[in-house]
C-alpha cells in the first residue's frame, strides 16, 4: 500500500498474521523494504511484518527539498504511518541508517515502542567537530552521486571497507544487493545523505538513559567500529541486551540470515 504524509508518498508492504504483535522494519542506506524478505518465512506465523521504503529509497517519494529527509521529519512520518495502521505499540527493527531512524523514532515517540532492535546502528556523533566533518563528507558524497550517477556511486560504495566481508557471499546474493542499490534514485540518495546522514542527525547519546523498553543491540564480530559503539550504548540503556554475531561484518542480516532471524524471533518471543 501507499500512504501520504508530510508530502511524502510512502511505499509500505505487510506480511504475516494480523491482530497480534507487529514489527516495523527499517532498511539501511541504498536499500529498500525487500532487504527483509528473508524474514517473512521465519517470522510471519508469529508477527505481522510492516516493511517501509524510507524516504528517498525504493518506491517511496524522493523529494527535491531536504526537510522531509531530516530525522525529526522522517520519525514523525513513521508516527503517522503507525497511527494510520491503528497500532498503539510496535516492535521496531532498524539496520544502520534505518537503525538510526528507529532510535530517533523511539526517542521522540517512546509511547509507541514495544521493543527496539538496532543492527549496526549508532546514536550519532557526540562532538560537534566530528559532526561537521562527517557532514562535509556526506555533502561531498551527495554531490558525487548527482554529478556521476547511481551506477558510478554504487561501484564505489559496494567496495568500501565497511562491506568487505560481504565479498564472501555467493555471487547471486551479491547481485541481489547490488540490484537493490541500483534501483534507487540519485536525488533520493543524495538528499538522504544530506538530511539524515550521520553528520546531519542530532546526537542521541544523552537520550539513551531515558529508554525503558526492551532493547537489543546486534553487531558483527568483524565490524570493530560498531562493536565499540554498541559497547558504550549497552552501558547507557537500562533494559538492554547486546549480541555479537561471529564471523560477520556490518550487514549481519545479509551475511547470516538464519542466525539473524533466529535471534530476532527469540527476542520477540520473550516480549
Amino acid at each position: 500500500m501507499n500512504f501520504v504524509t508530510n508530502g511524502v508518498e510512502y511505499h509500505i508492504e505487510t506480511a504475516g498474521v494480523s491482530g497480534g504483535q507487529q514489527l516495523l522494519l527499517l532498511h539501511g542506506f541504498t536499500g529498500n523494504l525487500h532487504t527483509w524478505d528473508f524474514l517473512i518465512p521465519m517470522l510471519s506465523e508469529h508477527v505481522q511484518l510492516i516493511m517501509i521504503d524510507i524516504v528517498g529509497h525504493g518506491k517511496t517519494s524522493a523529494p527535491e527539498e531536504i526537510t522531509p529527509y531530516r530525522m525529526e521529519s522522517a520519525a514523525a512520518d513513521l508516527k503517522a504511518i503507525v497511527d494510520h495502521l491503528a497500532i498503539s505499540k510496535i516492535h521496531v527493527l532498524g539496520y544502520s541508517m534505518g537503525g538510526r531512524l528507529a532510535l530517533n523514532f523511539a526517542v521522540l515517540y517512546p509511547e509507541c515502542i514495544q521493543s527496539l532492535i538496532l543492527e549496526s546502528a549508532s546514536p550519532g556523533l557526540e562532538e560537534e567537530g566530528a559532526r561537521k566533518k562527517r557532514m562535509n563528507q556526506d555533502h561531498q558524497l551527495a554531490h558525487n552521486i548527482m554529478a556521476n550517477g547511481i551506477e558510478t556511486f554504487v561501484n564505489k560504495w559496494e567496495n568500501i571497507p565497511l562491506f568487505a566481508s560481504q565479498k564472501r557471499l555467493p555471487a547471486e546474493k551479491q547481485a541481489v544487493i547490488r540490484k537493490q542499490r541500483l534501483d534507487n534514485h540519485e536525488t533520493g540518495l543524495a538528499n538522504s545523505l544530506i538530511g539524515m546522514g550521520t553528520g546531519a542527525q542530532p546526537s542521541r547519546w544523552q537520550s539513551l538513559e531515558t529508554l525503558s523498553f526492551p532493547t537489543l543491540l546486534l553487531t558483527g564480530e568483524l565490524d570493530f567500529k560498531f562493536c565499540e559503539v554498541a559497547a558504550k550504548m549497552s552501558r547507557l540503556i537500562e533494559n538492554c541486551d547486546w549480541k555479537i554475531i561471529n564471523d560477520v561484518g556490518h550487514a549481519i542480516h545479509s551475511e547470516n540470515e538464519k542466525m539473524f532471524g533466529k535471534i530476532v524471533y527469540e527476542f520477540l518471543a520473550k516480549q
